[in-house]
């Protein structure tokens, strides 16, 4: 399997991205094609000790990179040479099997939608990242900033999407799907919520989806669901709400720890289960978000990805491509559409 990963993207590139990919090849026995400036990043690999290219690594040079602050529209023309938009061409011309990269988002969805194509039938792709929750399992946010506005269409495709996603990538049989609203009753939220409640509902009753009704910010991390829909504006918030909350959470239980002498020792006792909260906790561990609804897995990655994060990038991306996730969502659109049909 051959992983193609932009070198040049995010606030700690090229050192973050190169390490990453090199820890990925051991670890995971991947190759590796990084995009970007060729002397940049061999300058890393002989500043950590290597003189030549390790077997499992390529280099395909960039000359530009995609600034954070580019308009999306324009990247395209403005920035062709860039590490992204030539990584993203490597991918469409099946050069690599799927595509990783730390840099805009908004380029990155438009560079993908434009270059690599939606699936048919999809509107507008949808980020989609599994979080941790309390009962164990992962729960998939749909849309978490991709679309700030949305159409209660829009939210039906997030729901069918990810819920496709769920059952056949994250291995959940039958995936229960929430809508974010500020209460559980059908008549809570806006008319966006309102009309996406009934659409998904209809959807649930010809058998398409398990849309179990509407789900609150508060049982999101404790597992109430395994799919929330929501458009990316609210998606966006949720998410980084449950990641500052984290993060708190987090720096209390050491400063608890480190009060006096007797927290010390208490610390001592439980460290394992610590580490593996904390573990649990770290976005870095999760690895990036994939963009559900383009025809070949490109990952998202966080913009502070260190190595370690990077590394689990682009365990995610091989994931993403072992899988038939895109077959199986082009069956799952075509029954809608049929059902559509028949109404």
């Amino acid at each position: 399997m051959k992983i193609i990963l932009d070198a040049m993207g995010g606030d700690n590139a090229p050192e973050a991205p190169v390490l990453g990919a090199l820890d990925a090849v051991k670890a995971y026995g991947v190759d590796i094609i990084l995009v970007g400036r060729g002397e940049e990043i061999l300058e890393v690999l002989k500043k950590n000790g290597l003189n030549t290219l390790p077997e499992g690594i390529e280099i395909a040079h960039a000359d530009d990179v995609v600034d954070m602050h580019d308009d999306p529209g324009t990247v395209l023309h403005k920035r062709k040479n860039s590490s992204m938009v030539i990584g993203l061409k490597m991918l469409a011309d099946g050069k690599g099997d799927a595509f990783v990269s730390a840099g805009s988002t908004g380029a990155l969805l438009t560079g993908a939608t434009l270059l690599v194509k939606r699936v048919r039938g999809i509107r507008r792709a949808s980020m989609a990242p599994a979080m941790p929750t309390k009962a164990g399992h992962k729960v998939i946010v749909c849309d978490c900033g991709a679309n700030a506005e949305c159409t209660p269409e829009f939210l039906l495709q997030f729901g069918l999407v990810a819920s496709a996603y769920s059952k056949y990538t994250l291995g959940v049989e039958n995936p229960r799907v929430g809508l974010l609203n500020i209460g559980s009753e059908d008549s809570k939220g806006t008319q966006l919520q309102k009309d996406a409640y009934a659409l998904l509902k209809d959807a649930a009753d010809k058998g398409l989806i398990n849309f179990t009704g509407n789900v609150e910010a508060r049982d999101v991390p404790l597992g109430a669901v395994d799919v929330v829909v929501c458009d990316g504006f609210n998606g966006n918030i949720l998410i980084k709400s449950i990641e500052g909350t984290a993060m708190f959470m987090g720096s209390m239980l050491k400063r608890m720890f480190k009060k006096n002498l007797g927290s010390k020792l208490g610390y001592l006792l439980c460290r394992s289960g610590v580490k593996d909260l904390t573990k649990l906790l770290d976005y870095r561990e999760i690895g990036g978000t994939q963009f559900l609804g383009i025809k070949k897995p490109v990952i998202k990655a966080h913009g502070s990805s260190d190595a370690l994060a990077f590394r689990n990038a682009v365990k995610q991306a091989m994931t993403a491509a072992e899988g038939n996730f895109t077959a199986q969502l082009e069956q799952t659109l075509a029954a809608l559409k049929g059902s559509e049909a028949d109404a």
